[in-house]
């Protein structure tokens, strides 16, 4: 997995994809989070972004997804357990043939990767989301109008450009 780990900085190149469903959307979480994401992980030295995302997917939901097309290429920097975080994302547009467990309130799915991480289907609706918080937030104000063409996003979450500048000195 892509990932360079040397306190207080973090990068990570993550793929992840959007699988909706009846105004659905399918999102996962380690058990012990306050938020949700999109299903996906880090991608592998030598593998592309559509490689690491139908892994993935196979790995997690043991499932065959096919990619629609690229949403966002997201450069997002954030604070995570201390670190100063600079995280590369992939978001896809995917669709699934095989029926996968539904549930409009329950968890309907669970692995264990490092972490016990649990699956859910969430409200595609922000307003009828509830408590339930996703992440990165501009894909969750974004669900309901997705882009015609790929966007790139650059997010600074929770870390000013100062404050990245003075971790990384």
């Amino acid at each position: 997995m892509i990932r360079i780990d040397r306190k207080p900085q973090l990068f990570s190149f993550r793929v992840a994809g959007l699988i909706f469903r009846d105004g659905y959307i399918l999102a996962q979480r380690g058990v012990k989070d306050d938020y949700w994401a999109l299903p996906g992980g880090r991608a592998e030295i030598g593998e592309s972004s559509q490689e690491t995302i139908l892994r993935e997917m196979r790995e997690e939901l043991d499932r065959d997804v096919r990619i629609e097309r690229l949403l966002w290429t997201v450069e997002s920097f954030f604070t995570y357990e201390g670190y100063a975080a600079h995280e590369l994302g992939f978001y896809y547009l995917l669709s699934m043939d095989d029926d996968f467990p539904f549930h409009e309130t329950d968890t309907v799915h669970r692995i264990v990767d490092g972490v016990e991480v649990e699956f859910r289907w969430l409200r595609a609706n922000r307003a009828a989301r509830g408590d339930h918080v996703l992440k990165p937030q501009f894909i969750a104000d974004r669900l309901d109008r997705l882009p015609a063409a790929v966007e790139h996003v650059i997010l600074r979450e929770g870390l000013s450009r100062q404050a990245a500048k003075e971790t990384a000195a």
